[in-house]
């Protein structure tokens, strides 16, 4: 009988740690940020930098002085600016927060890699 009586006080104990444990984990977990007005999402900002990063890089390919290179590709960066609908106040906004925020940005330029990659390989293809 004593033996019974410790077991389910042992029973009672282990629930209500497993209940304190998963409402500190849950309590503990920091809401999903809202992003400030003005400021791109993750997968808008992505989109952004893919263009320039090609844009960059078929400049690369083209052997010219680097000043040339960077007359070309202000033009380009304005022309993506108006397709996307960016403001200068929104680029500079929004680069500040991720910088700012460097987990959200390691999201943004691993999503980057990737689809990179892909339209690399994709290029290797045809």
């Amino acid at each position: 009988m004593r033996r019974s009586r410790t077991m389910k006080k042992m029973g009672i104990m282990s629930r209500i740690a497993v209940a304190i444990a998963l409402i500190s984990a849950f309590g503990c977990a920091s809401p999903k940020k809202e992003l400030p007005k003005g400021v791109l999402t993750q997968p808008e900002l992505t989109s952004f930098m893919i263009e320039m990063y090609v844009a960059e890089g078929h400049l690369d390919a083209i052997t010219m002085p680097k000043d040339s290179a960077i007359r070309l590709l202000i033009p380009y960066e304005e022309k993506l600016k108006t397709k996307f609908a960016i403001s200068d106040s929104t680029l500079k906004i929004t680069y500040q927060y991720y910088l700012e925020n460097p987990k959200e940005l390691e999201t943004v330029y691993d999503a980057l890699i990737d689809s990179l990659n892909l339209k690399e390989q994709k290029t290797v293809k045809d």
